[in-house]
């Protein structure tokens, strides 16, 4: 008895990581837009799942901010929050460069080559527009920087928080310039950890996340004003 429901427990935990990701996707990549109402019922149906691995999927989204639960009407996909931003990367300023101190000493040639790898995957994403790849290859790049640090609790919550910060990052590389620039600055990472600059990788990496935190914040704003100025035009016109 005891076995079968650890079974029954099993396929419910795998079948709502596999609609957990699927959702995730589709939120990411603007399928589910900010607004949009997911029914566990609707969910359950186009799956072909019951309802339990539907809701467990949901309970994750909403942890990492990708939807919210609202009374009567269940999980609303998440607009783009300033004070979560600033919350994600306030933290990741915090806990990145520690990681990184951590880490880059211990780097071997295997582990260079990893990041040389991941970065020309990312460069390749960049250049050909591959929007789904860019918040993924990212989080990939920072994972790898600090993946000989024995801080595993450290690095799972920044795991999160890259994680969070996908649809972030599509957004904030949507500009030709924050591309290029965020491919330099990863390349300048690696060669400074390759040279054994610890201090000024890390102090690098602070800066790194500062500038793309103030894209971002620049590119919600651009956004914003432009909303804006349509919903003036569109008043004047109907006066």
């Amino acid at each position: 008895m005891k076995s079968g429901v650890a079974k029954s427990g099993l396929k419910h935990r795998t079948l709502s990581a596999a609609i957990l990701d699927q959702l995730r996707q589709a939120i990411l990549d603007g399928s589910h837009p900010a607004g949009t109402q997911l029914r566990q019922d609707a969910l359950a149906e186009l799956y072909g799942v019951s309802r339990i691995p539907v809701r467990e999927a949901l309970f994750q989204l909403e942890a990492e901010g990708l939807v919210r639960m609202v009374p009567q009407k269940g999980a609303i996909v998440s607009g783009l929050s300033v004070e979560e931003i600033d919350d994600v990367f306030e933290l990741r300023r915090i806990m990145e460069p520690r990681l990184l101190a951590r880490s880059a000493p211990l780097f071997d040639a295997e582990d260079l080559a990893r990041l040389d790898a991941i970065h020309a995957q990312f460069t390749a994403a960049v250049r050909t527009l591959d929007v789904s790849q860019w918040g993924i290859l990212n989080a990939d790049f920072h994972m790898a920087l600090y993946a000989r640090a024995l801080l595993p609790r450290t690095r799972q919550i920044v795991a999160a928080l890259l994680q969070t910060s996908d649809r972030y990052t599509r957004l904030q590389l949507s500009t030709t310039e924050a591309m290029g620039r965020a491919e330099s600055e990863h390349a300048r990472l690696i060669a400074m950890c390759r040279a054994g600059e610890v201090e000024d990788a890390c102090r690098f990496l602070d800066a790194h996340i500062a500038t793309v935190h103030a894209d971002l914040l620049r590119v919600i704003e651009n956004r914003v004003a432009r909303a804006n100025a349509g919903t003036l035009a569109k008043g004047a016109v109907l006066g």
